[in-house]
């Protein structure tokens, strides 16, 4: 009784509207009378956490998060770097300036460049671990940037060192992590896309004739098998791995800093390992005025001056595979050749698919500085002379249109720029001499 009069009062000396079936609602349960205090929340459910009715508690809780990570992290990086996450901690977004800070960026990367990262014990790799179990957006976005050089190096180890590989647990345990987050997500069920029945008339047009009647099945194309819970990363499951973890970079691609995608661009290009004479055929068919498609054995073929086999010797020594050279890899090449990005390793498809959707936005998003773009059109050209070798359908088909697309965007730019040189007023041009008029007394 003492309760119920209690409630009475605090609602008494609150001045609200209070509709009809709220205040049946309050007067039976006596625990809910706050939420009648807005009368278009009626539906709402009052058993809603208090992060939720409190922005500014949840915005507070965020900050002493962020803070406390990068503290953590001060204490695992070098101490010249102490003075600079300070900063970034005191700042109103930490983690976002910690996100964008390229010189905390460079600090971190050196520690996982160093030899001997990426153990079981390695301090780094417990704290991208632990960031990204802490399930806050901004923290979530700092692992996922360092996902493209955490794979370009875990990958290269692997495939380069063999059976005597060190222990890469530390490495493995982060990659498992967003494995594990978007085994959750998916619940089972595959990655769908709706591929565009071509029976059926444009839905932009009327049709002359009506189509027949009948019911066509809607074709689905799997993107991405049902992802299967995995505890350790075996090495057949490795590549699928990877793959779902730059996937989930893919998904936040476009809020990654530009020295994240530059990494992810490098790798590829390094990956991909082909240093032949295939990704210029394309570019030097242009520049000579051809459409790009003529085949180089074909005409071999047909020309037939009785020195058909050493041209077609010539022709298999030009297509030769180097593993890098100084021109490849944006300069990352030592004089003997080993590229300091990466190495060659297998690429399925499953990891080939997803390399292109993130290249994709590299290379064509409006808003990527000139140096992704550049980055982005080595490596295609890269993955692309792979799949010419390995003899990948879909993987040429995919990254020949990255190229056109590359190369029409340049040339529209190239065009533009012109026209607003030509028509702008401003543009400084050549002072003219000034008149003088000779007047006669």
């Amino acid at each position: 009784m003492k309760e119920s009069t209690a409630t009475m009062e605090i609602q008494l000396s609150r001045p609200t509207i209070i509709s009809p079936s709220s205040s049946s609602s309050s007067s039976s349960n006596p625990n809910n009378h706050n939420h009648n205090e807005n009368p278009n929340n009626n539906n709402e459910n009052p058993n809603s956490s208090n992060n939720s009715n409190n922005p500014m508690q949840s915005w507070w809780e965020s900050i002493s998060k962020a803070r406390s990570r990068i503290q953590a992290l001060s204490s695992i990086l070098p101490p010249s770097s102490s003075s600079i996450l300070s900063a970034l901690a005191d700042s109103d977004r930490p983690a976002r300036s910690l996100l964008e800070s390229p010189d905390a960026s460079l600090s971190i990367s050196a520690a996982l460049s160093a030899p001997y990262s990426g153990s079981g014990d390695d301090p780094l790799c417990h704290w991208l671990y632990d960031t990204f179990l802490s399930s806050d957006p901004d923290l979530c976005l700092i692992v996922l940037s360092f996902i493209p050089l955490l794979s370009g190096i875990y990958l290269s180890r692997v495939v380069s060192a063999g059976p005597a590989a060190p222990s890469l647990a530390g490495f493995e345990a982060v990659l498992l992590s967003l494995y594990a987050s978007e085994t959750k997500a998916r619940a089972g069920k595959p990655v769908l896309i709706s591929v565009p029945d071509l029976s059926y008339p444009s839905l932009y047009h009327s049709p002359r004739n009506k189509p027949p009647p009948f019911q066509s099945q809607p074709s689905v194309g799997v993107l991405s098998a049902p992802l299967e819970p995995q505890s350790a990363i075996k090495s057949t499951k490795r590549a699928c791995i990877v793959a779902v973890a730059l996937d989930c970079y893919h998904k936040k691609i476009s809020l990654m800093p530009s020295r994240s995608k530059i990494d992810l661009c490098e790798f590829a290009a390094a990956w991909a390992g082909q240093d032949c004479s295939c990704p210029d055929e394309l570019d030097s068919a242009s520049l000579d005025g051809k459409d790009g498609n003529s085949n180089s054995f074909m005409e071999i073929r047909i020309s037939g001056d009785g020195d058909e086999i050493e041209s077609v010797g010539e022709e298999m020594g030009r297509l030769g595979i180097v593993e890098c050279s100084p021109k490849r890899a944006n300069g990352h090449c030592t004089e003997n050749g080993a590229s300091l990005r990466g190495s060659r390793i297998p690429l399925p498809w499953e990891l080939f698919q997803v390399m292109l959707r993130n290249l994709g936005h590299c290379l064509l998003a409006p808003l990527n500085p000139q140096e992704v773009r550049d980055a982005a059109s080595v490596a295609v050209r890269c993955l692309y002379a792979r799949a010419l070798h390995d003899l990948i359908p879909q993987a040429i088909l995919a990254t020949r249109s990255l190229i056109q697309l590359d190369k029409r965007a340049r040339a529209l730019a190239k065009e533009a720029a012109a026209a607003n040189s030509a028509s702008n007023p401003n543009t400084p041009s050549k002072p003219k001499k000034p008149e003088i008029l000779l007047v006669s007394k």
